[in-house]
């Protein structure tokens, strides 16, 4: 039975046939017997999803829905809302992934049968492997009678008070209890009646991909639907950061997000993962999002930890740690008196170096913290009395500069601050600091993870072993204790760190001088000659659209993701005229792959461009915010195509300035009516402008390296100034 709750948007119904939003604008004018609205707003109506599959398949417009996309638009159409729907559809998951035959025993029969016993169904899983929270997960759900928990006495685990996992017997029992709070009256419908629709596609899905795949889609999507409502850990980043921690059998996240830290925690047996996050829906979905990854036992919990710890008496192997950044209102006035604060009372403006020292309190003696912290928190002076206590007493060993790109804000070249508990042994003498910053991407691409981690991981496990590390100039080095404890006490790992090797630096910058050289020699032979003058000519036009609607050309919009991870031609590449260099989330959709031939042109920022794809870029996936158009080799000339969309007043007059942004109608861009050959005429002048252009670009980036080179060896002493 479809779910006639479930809401979809014209956007949900593009996607569920394949085509653009303007599509089903026009089906809603021409057909009569469209669906009508049945909710959001006037300009942004939603839609009862059984009702647009039915007129869909009626049309000839849609075999079958795809699983995926039908679950997903279950999810995000809820009545209760997305992330409710999410918590709902991953416990359910998690009972299919344990007790799949105490699943099959509660899903045979109708819906209202379902929602009835799925709260005793879920307690035979939830309340053994996730403790109280199984109750804020899935309210109604307590202990059963057939479940058998463990003393908490017996399972603590250095001060942990998590009870031991209870593992599903051989042969469950099937006979599934009811705890359904019917109220009253006999007619109440069960409070989950609503989710069984998306609860039954979740298992469909689960027993074609698998439970822990089908959440992890799920949540996914969810996440790329809402990219502003959550500050995510890239997965890189948490790798990283949980191979800096090391082994643990006990895990704690204060501030756990979406749970990537604690997901990338290598699993061990007997392993128990805490995770707090002042979001109750986000402590809930990675509670269930842990449970399902491996089977540790897992411990979540709703609350600020600053303020209400929820693991006050916890002493981890391994404390992981995203923390919110800037936060002036963290209890600065309510905790001053705070045990944690053994370095000091963080200043207001210093919540950071809060979450710094609990998560060493939160520690057992020689346990490991990991925190991905702002730049400025290694030299506010607020903070330095801090900072140095945390030196001289052995806590702080290592501060790692991350390249600009690595994590939200991307703008700013995050650190990584790697703590010890210290132990009885004397404090260490030695520091490592790291800067890897060289390899950060081109674009928005990202930095190149592997070899963040390559470089980190090798200095870091060199540096443990040893206690100190050979200088590796411009990227690493061991400082003593004593030279960082000054009056400012700043922690910045490039102010400390010596500059990169400049053996031979004269030479090579008499290379770069040579090549620059030969590309200004270049640009002159390139250099369009002197313009004829002619008069005005008024040729037919036609525009974009027109031309798409004739067959002409093909337009298709990029950013969809892909089901590989693939290069991604973004529109700062365009516009910089460099090599693909974003990426996209995986999805179940098929990305748009450029062709030679084809032209692209960014949407944003008000600009006249349009770029020829060449065999060396061919292959890339589109970006967002980029249109491709693909001309009929027969019909356009590629270059004829890019040059005259690349007009000024040709893109003046197709430019919306209905709001902060610019944005480009590219269906309004106009062509004139050209004979083919003619087009290929002004083609290949269009082609020689191009050519011209790399030149002056190319040019212009071996003389910003040559004068920076100058500079540098001028001042370190590399170049003579004669």
């Amino acid at each position: 039975m479809q779910d006639q709750a479930t809401e979809v948007t014209a956007a949900g119904i593009a996607r569920l046939a394949g085509v653009g939003r303007a599509a089903v604008s026009n089906w809603r004018r021409r057909h009569a017997d469209f669906p009508k609205p049945v909710g959001g707003t006037e300009t942004s109506p939603s839609f009862a999803l059984a009702e647009v599959e039915g007129w869909l398949r009626k049309q000839g417009k849609l075999a079958e829905v795809p699983l995926r996309e039908r679950v997903w638009q279950q999810l995000a159409g809820h009545p209760e809302g997305p992330l409710t729907a999410l918590v709902h559809a991953g416990c359910a998951l998690l009972l299919i992934h344990e007790r799949s035959t105490v699943w099959l025993a509660a899903s045979a029969g109708s819906d209202e049968r379902l929602a009835r016993l799925l709260p005793g169904a879920l307690a035979q899983v939830l309340t053994p492997r996730l403790g109280a929270v199984a109750g804020v997960l899935m309210p109604g759900v307590g202990p059963p009678d057939d479940v058998n928990t463990s003393d908490d006495s017996q399972a603590t685990d250095r001060g942990s008070t998590a009870p031991a996992v209870n593992t599903a017997p051989t042969n469950p029992d099937v006979n599934v209890p009811d705890t359904s709070d019917t109220s009253d009256s006999p007619n109440t419908p069960p409070p989950l009646l609503p989710s069984v629709p998306l609860l039954r596609g979740a298992a469909e899905l689960a027993a074609e991909v698998g439970a822990r795949q089908a959440f992890e889609f799920l949540l996914g999507r969810h996440l790329d639907a809402n990219p502003r409502q959550y500050t995510l850990t890239p997965a890189e980043l948490a790798a990283l950061m949980a191979d800096l921690a090391g082994p643990a059998r006990t895990a704690l996240d204060p501030a756990c997000g979406t749970g990537a830290l604690l997901r990338a925690v290598d699993t061990r047996p007997e392993q128990w993962l805490h995770a707090q996050d002042s979001a109750p829906d986000l402590a809930a979905l990675t509670a269930l999002r842990l449970a399902l990854h491996s089977r540790a036992g897992v411990r979540a919990a709703a609350g600020d930890a600053l303020r209400a710890d929820a693991f006050p008496e916890l002493r981890a192997d391994v404390v992981l740690c995203h923390p919110p950044f800037n936060e002036r209102n963290w209890g600065h006035d309510e905790l001053a008196y705070d045990p944690r604060w053994e370095y000091g009372f963080p200043a207001r403006t210093e919540s950071e170096l809060a979450w710094v020292q609990h998560a060493l309190a939160r520690l057992t003696d020689g346990g490991t913290a990991v925190l991905l912290m702002p730049p400025a928190a290694a030299s506010r002076r607020s903070g330095r009395r801090i900072r140095a206590d945390l030196l001289r007493r052995g806590a702080l060993r290592a501060v790692l500069a991350l390249p600009v790109g690595a994590a939200p804000p991307y703008n700013i070249p995050l650190h990584i601050w790697v703590l010890r508990r210290p132990e009885r042994n004397p404090a260490a003498p030695e520091v490592l600091l790291m800067d890897t910053g060289r390899f950060a991407g081109e674009g928005r691409g990202g930095p190149d993870w592997a070899a963040v981690r390559e470089a980190v991981l090798d200095a870091w496990r060199a540096f443990a072993r040893a206690g100190r590390l050979a200088e590796r100039p411009g990227l690493a080095r061991s400082v003593p204790v004593i030279e960082l404890l000054d009056d400012d006490v700043d922690l910045a790992p490039a102010r400390h760190l010596p500059p990169p090797a400049v053996a031979d630096g004269a030479e090579q910058l008499a290379a770069v001088r040579e090549r620059l050289g030969e590309t200004l020699r270049l640009t002159t032979d390139l250099t369009p000659s002197a313009a004829d003058p002619a008069p005005p000519v008024r040729w037919p036009l036609t525009t974009i659209g027109e031309l798409a609607r004739a067959g002409a050309l093909v337009m298709r919009t990029g950013g969809t993701g892909g089901h590989a991870r693939l290069p991604v031609l973004t529109d700062t590449d365009v516009l910089a005229a460099t090599a693909p260099s974003g990426t996209l989330p995986e999805s179940d959709e098929d990305a748009v792959l450029t062709e030679p031939g084809d032209v692209v042109v960014p949407v944003l920022g008000g600009g006249s461009v349009a770029r020829v794809i060449e065999e060396a870029t061919a292959g890339a996936a589109l970006g967002r915010n980029l249109v491709l158009l693909r001309p009929d080799p027969t019909a356009l000339d590629p270059w004829f195509l890019a040059g005259f969309l690349r007009g000024t007043a040709n893109n003046r007059q197709a430019s919306s300035y209905a709001s902060t942004a610019t944005r480009l109608d590219v269906r309004r861009l106009q062509l004139p009516r050209l004979p083919l050959a003619e087009q290929r005429r002004y083609g290949a002048r269009f082609h020689a402008l191009d050519e011209f252009e790399r030149a002056l670009r190319h040019a212009s980036r071996l003389g910003d390296h040559l004068v920076r080179g100058m500079y540098d060896g001028l001042t370190d002493g590399t170049v003579a100034p004669d």
